[in-house]
């Protein structure tokens, strides 16, 4: 895990930590082909398919954690091809908080979002 992307766990299994310090590692995390946005989370932890989670999402140089909730909508298991991150792919919930959160990436992300890069899901 690269130091602008740091993930943290709570003692509930549905609670997710997301830090993201770089507008790269932003991008390769940010899901826009999801309906409401989403985010991929570097995670150990074993979770199903519309599992809901709970995240907690910090972004750039603002302190504030925003809250947010979703549904797994994608899994990269341990040991994938192309050396993938293991973790969870979560699409927002359709709420004020993510769509929010989403109109908050896609303002830091901006042309970024046009781009062709791979990310940690395609």
């Amino acid at each position: 895990m690269s130091e602008a992307v740091k993930q943290a766990g709570s003692a509930r299994a549905g609670m997710l930590s997301l830090a993201i310090k770089e507008r790269a590692a932003l991008y390769m995390a940010y899901m826009p082909f999801l309906k409401n946005g989403g985010l991929f989370i570097p995670s150990a932890r074993a979770y199903q398919l519309g599992d809901q989670v709970y995240m907690l999402i910090t972004l750039m140089e603002d302190s504030a954690k925003i809250p947010v909730s979703g549904r797994v909508a994608w899994v990269t298991p341990a040991g994938s091809q192309g050396n993938r991150q293991q973790g969870v792919g979560v699409q927002f919930d359709d709420n004020e908080s993510a769509t929010m959160l989403r109109q908050k990436i896609e303002g830091i992300l901006g042309n970024a979002l046009k781009s062709t890069k791979p990310t940690h899901t395609l």
